[in-house]
């Protein structure tokens, strides 16, 4: 394991002085990282790459966007990652009228026995080790920047108290590209803190056939604790450990560079309202990194960059309103700039 773990460096154009204790925690990362993904695959059907993704976030120590109509399982698939990974999980139904302190936490006024009074912080759903917010974008702007600081911090100020959130702390969100009615615009500040745009679409036929013949009967198959917290938060440890070689590295800036407005090729960037920030350089890197692991290599390629460019950028690329006059996508734009990576 230990000569093929270094070939696979080498291919990759990483280093190769991986030392022993690496590849040793690699082996039962990938072990546990293999379990898990079996696991949450007995009651999510025909989305695999979307799995992949999902763990690729966790892994890197990020946060995700999934984005689809409803009825794709995206709910259920939050609520399986929580078991399957041994997280403490809670959701949140965002609504217009959601306040900041419905996720937060707030203070009461607590009077005792010898009449003495005192404010006690009680803690919101936010003091999880998985938060799904579910519907995101229905949530009014002031709710929507409470997550903000969690985000990225993993604390809250509350009455000018600091509370530090549960180790891990990863949020997964839940967004309805298609109904608009009620709802508010995730803030770009926002967008750049979720690592992944994870895109969730509809399942093949073969896969709706298996949906159908499984979860409508009298038993459904729950999923069953495979990683602990402790087990996740070592491997996001681990990633940040794997080599990365300098093609790879080289890559990363070239795409994300070339997404921005007058840096790259001016057929692309002037159809650019604004471009991605080095968070997407770093979310890159990072994500990069885990899809190797999650696929049972030590470094990453150039083929992991190029799989996970539409999910790091297409949340942080703007069109400007004459492109978007003329049917450019910010898919087709990503499309055309991972073409010259080759």
């Amino acid at each position: 394991m230990v000569a093929q773990a270094r070939a696979q460096a080498q291919e990759a154009g990483a280093p190769i002085n991986l030392d022993d204790g690496v590849v040793e925690a690699a082996e039962a990362a990938l072990a546990a990282i293999g379990a898990a993904r079996d696991e949450i695959g007995q009651v999510i059907f025909g989305q695999q790459k979307v799995v992949d993704l999902s763990l690729v976030t966790l892994l890197a120590g990020g946060h995700g966007l999934l984005v689809g109509v409803p009825g794709l399982a995206k709910t259920k698939l939050v609520e399986a990652m929580g078991t399957v990974l041994g997280l403490a999980a809670r959701r949140v139904q965002f609504t217009p009228d959601l306040m900041p302190s419905d996720i937060l936490g707030s203070e009461v006024l607590d009077e005792s026995a010898d009449g003495k009074r005192h404010f006690r912080f009680i803690r919101g759903p936010v003091f999880a080790q998985l938060l799904m917010a579910d519907e995101i974008n229905r949530a009014s702007p002031r709710t929507q920047s409470a997550l903000l600081q969690a985000m990225q911090e993993h604390h809250v100020t509350v009455a000018g108290e600091r509370h530090d959130l549960p180790a891990p702390f990863h949020v997964l969100a839940t967004q309805n590209p298609i109904e608009q009615e009620g709802t508010y615009p995730l803030p770009e500040a926002q967008l750049d803190r979720f690592l992944l745009q994870i895109d969730v679409d509809y399942p093949d036929r073969e896969a709706e056939r298996r949906i159908l013949l499984e979860t409508t009967g009298a038993t459904e198959h729950k999923p069953v604790q495979a990683m602990t917290a402790e087990t996740l938060m070592s491997t996001q440890r681990l990633v940040r450990r794997l080599p990365v070689g300098e093609a790879v590295v080289d890559a990363i800036l070239d795409l994300v560079r070339s997404a921005r407005p007058g840096d790259g090729d001016k057929t692309i960037t002037d159809k650019l309202a604004w471009g991605p920030g080095p968070r997407a350089s770093q979310a890159l890197t990072l994500a990069a990194r885990a899809r190797a692991l999650v696929e049972g290599r030590l470094a990453p390629s150039i083929d992991d960059v190029a799989a996970l460019a539409g999910p790091v950028l297409k949340h942080r690329i703007a069109l400007t309103f004459a492109a978007r006059a003329d049917g450019e996508t910010v898919e087709s734009v990503v499309a055309r700039l991972v073409e010259r990576l080759g």
